[in-house]
């Protein structure tokens, strides 16, 4: 009586299921697990089942940690944050910049959620970084980031973005996390309109990806709108996370090619046969092309803006991969 679930690997190359429904299984979930293809369908299956069957699962092991670091320059408050989210003195603080030599794991718990977090050492410019022991704490600040899931950049409310702030900016996204930016001393800030508009800009201009990453202006020694930051990051640990079904994505593809369809090249209008999700953790989607080369980055623009704005991804970076090649799950 246990709910059975076909799953029909290799589909990158054939299928073959017509043979399925003698055995009682219906239609298989149709995978590739060395390309990743599939992988979306066979969580929402398997979703469905654990909810139709009223199922649970007993583990000795314990739910995943959330893993946050907190990084930026020296001085602008990182400890003094993570002293205040958790509400006691953890890590040391105090007035002189470069207190904090290593990247320190602090385990805390938040609404049901096991997090660790990470406070680090300021990152100043390689030129500025003289000292061996310094060299040994700006790069645990970057393994820091390599490992963690979601990363506060914290900057100083009246100096805005430094150059180091962007390449670490850069760093983030290139890593694939996802990011908050934390605007401090925010209190002590004037003309505040004006400085909003300012980090805006300098994101959209330096770095085009995290022109939407949600910003919260706060201050940490005043414990001011302190309690705005971790909602804001399990939204965009939820979105980071997140598996969509290969249905639902084509169907999006299906009316956003009727909005406004490919150019045409050489002749020939581009055709765009099919899209998965191939991974999570940032989501990546795989996009069948019948000529690749030829779409322009303007229209792979217009469909990744839309992806996002149609699944509520607009807070993270997502991965839109081209492929050339037929729809790998047409039967035909």
């Amino acid at each position: 009586n246990m709910p059975t679930l076909l799953i029909a690997n290799k589909c990158e190359s054939k299928i073959l299921v017509d043979e399925s429904y003698k055995f009682g299984f219906g239609d298989p979930i149709c995978i590739s697990a060395e390309h990743g293809l599939g992988i979306g369908d066979l969580h929402e299956a398997l979703k469905d089942i654990i909810k139709k069957h009223n199922l649970s699962f007993k583990t000795d092991e314990e739910k995943e940690d959330m893993k946050v670091a907190i990084v930026g320059r020296p001085n602008v408050g990182k400890s003094t944050l993570i002293n205040m989210i958790v509400g006691a003195e953890r890590v040391i603080t105090g007035p002189q910049a470069g207190i904090t030599r290593d990247a320190i794991a602090i385990n805390w718990s938040y609404e049901g959620n096991n997090i660790k977090l990470y406070d680090t050492a300021g990152v100043r410019k390689k030129s500025k970084v003289i000292e061996n022991i310094e060299k040994q704490s700006v790069d645990d600040s970057f393994k820091a980031v390599q490992y963690a899931q979601i990363v506060a950049l914290m900057i100083d409310g009246q100096t805005l973005f430094e150059r180091q702030d962007l390449v670490l900016a850069r760093r983030i996204t290139d890593e694939g996390r996802g990011m908050i930016v934390i605007v401090n001393k925010w209190d002590i800030v004037k003309n505040k309109n004006e400085v909003r508009k300012e980090i805006y800009h300098q994101l959209q201009e330096s770095v085009p990806q995290c022109r939407d990453v949600p910003v919260v202006y706060i201050s940490a020694l005043k414990g001011k709108n302190i309690d705005k930051i971790m909602p804001t990051m399990l939204e965009i640990y939820n979105q980071w996370n997140i598996r969509l079904s290969t249905g639902r994505l084509n169907k999006w593809l299906e009316r956003t090619l009727e909005r406004h369809p490919p150019p045409i090249s050489k002749g020939r209008r581009i055709r765009i046969r099919y899209i998965t999700q191939v991974k999570a953790r940032p989501p990546r989607f795989a996009l069948w092309v019948s000529q690749p080369t030829e779409l322009p980055d303007s229209y792979l623009r217009y469909l990744t803006n839309s992806l996002k704005e149609t699944f509520g991804l607009s807070e993270i970076v997502i991965r839109l991969f081209i492929r050339k090649g037929k729809n790998p799950y047409d039967k035909k």
